[in-house]
């Protein structure tokens, strides 16, 4: 090949690679400008007043776990007006609904709907209107911000490359079910599922999240230490079941003090101790209970094993009997909140360009705290993140789970258009990635 020859080659190539570069640009460019609009969409006053207005009402009419008959039928109300179509009842009040082309890939959105069995402190004019319930730990807000997030998709419906789900999830609290609505098969063609959580200590428009574990697994215990009832003057006549049920209490603590790797983190906590009804007589037996966690399912299992070796043991040194229930049959144990490494990389490259780098915490502390989001992350990659609500020109917002806890409704559209951001980019992603890719139909969802 002669020199002239060669470099009109050389050239060609690189005439090539620049069309090749300025188009990947111009995708990403178009891409991010959409990532943009969804987040002007979900600020809109029309949008953001529906927002509001929905929020109120399911915060004006909580229900627990398994009950949400109302919010489930508000949801599928909703959704009925947007022309989205939803498979009902999943894991009892569950709604699955689908935007997009009804082909793979399925990418997945999930909200939780459940309040706690509380009596909300905060007087305001959409105060709870259940005596007893509450939605204190933000799944109002979860719900909303899908369902904006919903509203914002099928709008760019035509643009979606595949298939986006939305998960309307019942018993997040304590009921499992984001485990019911795995076992009835909704979301089996699944490649990934997003989640969030309100956060009530993160400024408006931040996020935080982590790749690996963030969240901790669950279990709880309950155990019957037996012994003889008698007197309280004449102790000897009797066998202390509330002297035993004392030191299994204090040697619980050593579990986790004397036992596990202080850089491998676990926590047993008693929170439940019932014995006697009289100031002069010694109970029969006493009732302890509480909670065990860790990251690792080592540690887990371990920490379970250890739990009914001392409760037994300790019982046996004062002369009592104990039996231990884990409870596996009423709530099943929560598995670590583990994220996955590729979709935290997709989670910060999408959070970045809507929010802007300093808006997005990437390592976040990791939190003893449980959630059955875990359960998606067991059979798909899953990925869930931390959505702020405080506003520092509010007075500080309460912690979750507290009577007094009020939503910054000013955040609802960031978590809007995140879920709607994430969804469609990963589709996207997903086709670009993974070219010829097996094309599912609805049905087979």
């Amino acid at each position: 090949m002669s020199c002239s020859s060669f470099k009109f080659k050389c050239l060609q190539y690189f005439f090539i690679l620049h069309i090749f570069a300025s188009t990947s640009i111009l995708l990403s460019s178009t891409h991010n400008s959409s990532i943009n609009n969804f987040l002007e969409i979900a600020n809109s006053s029309e949008v953001f007043d529906w927002m509001m207005s929905i929020r109120r009402k399911i915060h004006e009419n909580p229900e627990l776990c398994y009950e949400e008959f109302e919010t489930s039928k508000l949801i599928r109300s909703e959704l009925d007006k947007m022309d989205v179509p939803y498979k009902h009842p999943v894991a009892i009040t569950g709604v699955i609904g689908f935007i997009g082309t009804g082909l793979s890939p399925f990418v997945a959105l999930r909200a939780d709907m459940d309040a706690l069995p509380m009596q909300e402190m905060v007087e305001w004019e959409h105060k709870s209107k259940v005596d007893g319930k509450m939605h204190a730990c933000g799944h109002d807000a979860h719900v909303t911000m899908l369902l904006a997030a919903a509203k914002i998709l099928k709008h760019h419906e035509k643009e979606i490359q595949g298939t986006v789900v939305l998960v309307f999830q019942p018993a997040e609290e304590g009921g499992g079910g984001a485990k019911k609505i795995l076992d009835a098969g909704a979301l089996e063609n699944v490649t990934a599922i997003f989640g969030l959580h309100i956060a009530p200590d993160i400024p408006i428009g931040e996020v935080a999240s982590r790749p690996g574990p963030i969240m901790a697994g669950s279990g709880r215990f309950e155990a019957k230490i037996s012994g003889k009832g008698g007197h309280a003057a004449i102790p000897q006549h009797s066998i202390d079941p509330i002297l035993a049920a004392s030191n299994v209490v204090i040697s619980l603590q050593h579990l986790v003090s004397r036992e596990a790797d202080p850089l491998d983190s676990q926590v047993v906590t008693v929170t439940k101790f019932q014995g006697g009804s009289a100031f002069n007589v010694i109970p029969d037996y006493v009732i302890i209970g509480g909670t065990y966690r860790a990251f690792s399912k080592q540690s887990f299992n371990q920490l379970r094993k250890r739990i009914e070796q001392v409760i037994i043991g300790q019982a046996a040194v004062h002369r009592c009997n104990a039996t231990i229930d884990f409870l596996d049959e009423v709530r099943p144990n929560y598995p670590p909140t583990v994220n996955n490494g590729d979709l935290h990389e997709h989670f910060v490259n999408v959070a970045v360009n809507m929010l802007g780098i300093n808006k997005v915490n990437s390592a976040v502390t990791p939190s003893m705290a449980a959630e059955d989001f875990s359960f998606y992350q067991k059979v798909m990659p899953g990925y869930w993140f931390w959505l702020g609500v405080q506003n520092a020109s509010h007075k500080r917002l309460q912690s979750l789970h507290s009577p007094y806890l009020e939503i910054n409704e000013d955040g609802l559209p960031y978590g809007a258009a995140l879920h709607a951001s994430l969804a469609a980019s990963y589709l996207l992603k997903y086709q670009q990635d993974v070219p010829g890719v097996e094309r599912r139909y609805l049905d087979e969802l």
